[in-house]
């Protein structure tokens, strides 16, 4: 079935090279992206991290959003724990009243972060962990409707008079498919988090989903992760750096920047770093477009989603804008 294509853009640091190059390089992929097609263009929010330069996605939302003309752009996601409902809901006002039609909004429940950063983060926030009352909150900002009784009933988001973002639910468990399902919400599910949970996470959110003034229907987006080039070979190739600056993530080794091939490929895996590099291969496609073509597409229809969205942790950043490229080729009509 004809399917939308996305991005999820980390903006990664590549060693060698700076955080002002890092973003430079997200601006550009998105030019290229738009170029070839993709629909939507989001903005991921991570802390504390010497790999990735996405700590402020709504400031990125703005450089991307200027630089392009047809693509959505949003968060992927806005963790929304780590803000006050309030400031999110203005900020989004803002994005959407500078960018009519153009602006997405994607909230997660995850700190994207360590607990000790995350703890920093919420610093004197009261009930920052309370997501469910954190979303209704937000949810009453950006539609004024505020319930009577509230203690900030008579508080506005402003600028007012600004339509509301749509809004969806990042997840990677039956939590947030449900979430997003029972307030008619968007559910963007992160397979290249946990891809365990894609099939029952996705099919729950159809089975239970329940019109709202926020949606009438089911919108479902499946995020992979992907690495394509040329040949097989290279492909496997390219995908050294992704298997390494996982590992590391996974082991709290977050002050190194996204490693480059050599490097990837001249280190010494421990027996229990070899096991979190394989289970990475079950969270990544890496091949040629038609390989992708098949094993995307088949996942895509399996858990029947709407929209691929696809994230790509390629060191040289040419090569990146090639992997998407050859995607946009091979999984769009």
């Amino acid at each position: 079935m004809p399917r939308k294509l996305s991005v999820l853009d980390l903006s990664p640091i590549p060693a060698g090279h700076t955080p002002t190059d890092a973003l430079a390089n997200s601006v550009d992929l998105a030019r290229h992206a738009e170029a070839a097609g993709y629909h939507r263009y989001w903005l991921a929010e991570h802390h504390n991290t010497g790999m990735l330069a996405c700590s402020a996605p709504e400031l990125l939302i703005t450089r991307i959003a200027a630089a392009t003309t047809t693509l959505r752009v949003g968060s992927g996601g806005t963790m929304l724990p780590n803000h006050s409902p309030l400031k999110v809901a203005e900020v989004f006002r803002v994005l959407e009243a500078m960018f009519p039609g153009r602006i997405d909004l994607g909230l997660g429940r995850a700190p994207g972060t360590d607990p000790v950063t995350a703890s920093a983060l919420r610093r004197g926030a009261a009930g920052a962990d309370d997501f469910p009352g954190q979303l209704a909150d937000l949810v009453g900002y950006l539609k004024d409707v505020m319930p009577d009784g509230h203690p900030h009933a008579r508080v506005r988001a402003t600028p007012v008079g600004v339509p509301c973002p749509p809004i969806w639910i990042l997840g990677s468990s039956l939590y947030g498919a449900r979430v997003a399902a029972v307030n008619g919400f968007g559910f963007a599910y992160a397979h290249h988090i946990v891809p365990e949970n894609a099939h029952a996470a996705m099919r729950l959110y159809r089975e239970e989903f329940r019109a709202s003034p926020f949606g009438h229907e089911p919108r479902a987006i499946l995020a992979v992760s992907a690495i394509c080039a040329p040949e097989e070979d290279e492909a496997e190739r390219l995908a050294a750096t992704a298997d390494l600056s996982m590992m590391r993530t996974r082991t709290g080794r977050t002050r190194h920047p996204l490693p480059s091939v050599e490097e990837a490929l001249a280190y010494v895996y421990q027996p229990e770093e070899e096991a979190l590099r394989q289970y990475n291969r079950t969270r990544i496609h890496i091949g040629t477009p038609q390989a992708l073509h098949a094993a995307i597409g088949t996942l895509a229809d399996e858990t029947l989603a709407d929209e691929i969205m696809v994230t790509s942790q390629i060191h040289h950043h040419p090569y990146r804008v090639r992997s998407y490229q050859l995607l946009a080729q091979a999984l769009m009509p």
